[in-house]
């Protein structure tokens, strides 16, 4: 048990407990060329995150607690993805379309793989998702039962959607979260910002956040 000064308060780090939770680190949304800089992104933003993203990941390899990686991604004939979620919007190119590394955000195009320097190992699990959070239409519920886990740190992208909206499903879910702010980004850092108080806020409400220097310490004991 690792006890990490986080924000609001102490959160305390059972490794027997935990998983790592490392949302959406998907070429389409952070190289250049993808769909995320096709919608006027700045991609430079996340790719940033990606050496301290890696050092969570290895933090965690190190410790031997579970890392679960997301995708969201659909079925080719996107009978997965609402029309209104298809066709909000004014991009160039919607999902489904081809796109500068294939079919956009769809299961199995170059675009939809998390990048090479995160890529997961042969024994981590990967989660597709077809919404915004980790829990709807998958398998993540199950997955985390059979590991018995109770505790989620989260990283990726992007803080205030898909980050944020799995953190509020877990609380839902009774699960403790905790953010590692600084493995975490959005194309708008006011977005960020606002996010990492919301989550925090009345005594963490939907959860915690810390530095994943501290989540790392944590985890050696």
């Amino acid at each position: 048990m690792g006890v990490i000064n986080a924000k609001p308060f102490d959160f305390a780090l059972d490794p027997a407990k935990a998983a790592l939770i490392v949302i959406d680190m998907q070429r389409d949304f952070i190289e250049p060329g993808g769909f995320g800089e096709s919608l006027g992104n700045d991609v430079a933003r996340l790719g940033a995150i990606v050496p301290t993203v890696g050092r969570l990941i290895a933090g965690f390899r190190e410790a031997r607690v579970p890392v679960i990686h997301t995708k969201e991604c659909h079925r080719p004939d996107l009978s997965d993805c609402p029309p209104a979620k298809r066709e909000r919007g004014n991009p160039g190119a919607r999902i489904g379309d081809a796109g500068a590394m294939g079919r956009i955000l769809i299961a199995g195009e170059p675009g939809t793989e998390i990048i090479d320097e995160l890529a997961p190992t042969a024994t981590e699990i990967v989660i597709e998702k077809p919404g915004k959070g980790a829990f709807y239409a998958t398998e993540l519920t199950e997955v985390l039962e059979r590991l018995g886990i109770t505790q989620l740190v989260f990283a990726g992208v992007t803080t205030e959607v898909c980050v944020q909206t799995t953190m509020r499903e877990a609380n839902d879910r009774g699960y403790e979260v905790l953010l590692a702010e600084d493995a975490t980004e959005s194309y708008f850092p006011q977005f960020k910002a606002a996010t990492l108080e919301m989550i925090r806020a009345q005594g963490a409400i939907v959860g915690w956040t810390a530095t994943t220097d501290q989540v790392v310490e944590a985890l050696r004991g």
